[in-house]
């Protein structure tokens, strides 16, 4: 039976600046889950937690879906993350990305700098696929019913996205099956919880892996 525990931003941030780093001197934060499960928000206020840290600042956030090349790009952009991103982080270098544009359908010109801090957050579906979690200080995996997580991503983009939306459902859940996202991470996260909470500052666990997370 899972029993749902509230437990605060600050107190998570704190575990993650006390943890090792394992990308280069950066602590690499994955955020995963499918669409509409709320993992950008739940990256947003654990970003705002560490930023409100005595020596945290605010950590760069970057969101997957700005690195997509369009739909079909779903689980392929990877090796333009690692390339762009976290091969820089590693050696101790500033990494910096295009952000796609979903409007023209093409990347930015502008790049989106990635400093290494001491803490990154990379937020977005299969953001802690196997390959990377050697190199995470944390994981965590956000979820939410499917009708839900639908009625939010079609609120969010119009109902002219459903039939790509469900594709990429399609595709979600054969990633996670495969991946075996689900019992690899460090904690798994409510994103549609009912326990009462202040979601400013507090989150719900559903579950936590290893001691220092609990």
């Amino acid at each position: 039976m899972v029993v749902p525990v509230v437990e605060t931003y600050a107190e998570l941030g704190r575990r993650v600046l006390a943890g090792p780093a394992r990308l280069g001197r950066t602590r690499l934060v994955a955020v995963d889950g499918c669409s509409g499960a709320g993992k950008s928000v739940f990256a947003a206020r654990l970003a705002d937690a560490l930023a409100a840290l005595p020596g945290g600042g605010r950590p760069p956030v970057v969101h997957t879906d700005d690195l997509l090349d369009g739909w079909s790009d779903q689980l392929t952009f990877w090796p333009r993350l690692e390339a762009r991103v976290l091969a820089p982080l590693r050696a101790g270098r500033p990494g910096g990305y295009q952000r796609y544009s979903w409007a023209r359908r093409s990347f930015l010109p502008r790049e989106v700098p990635v400093p290494p801090a001491p803490v990154v957050l990379v937020e977005g579906v299969s953001a802690a696929r196997a390959v990377v979690r050697p190199e995470l200080t944390l994981s965590v995996l956000v979820t939410a019913p499917a009708a839900l997580r639908l009625a939010r991503a079609v609120a969010r983009d119009g109902p002219g996205i459903l039939p790509e939306l469900r594709r990429w459902h399609a595709g979600e859940r054969a990633h996670f099956d495969a991946d075996g996202t689900a019992d690899a991470v460090d904690l798994v996260v409510d994103g549609a919880p009912a326990a009462p909470h202040d979601p400013d500052r507090e989150y719900v666990r559903l579950r936590a892996a290893g001691g220092r997370w609990r």
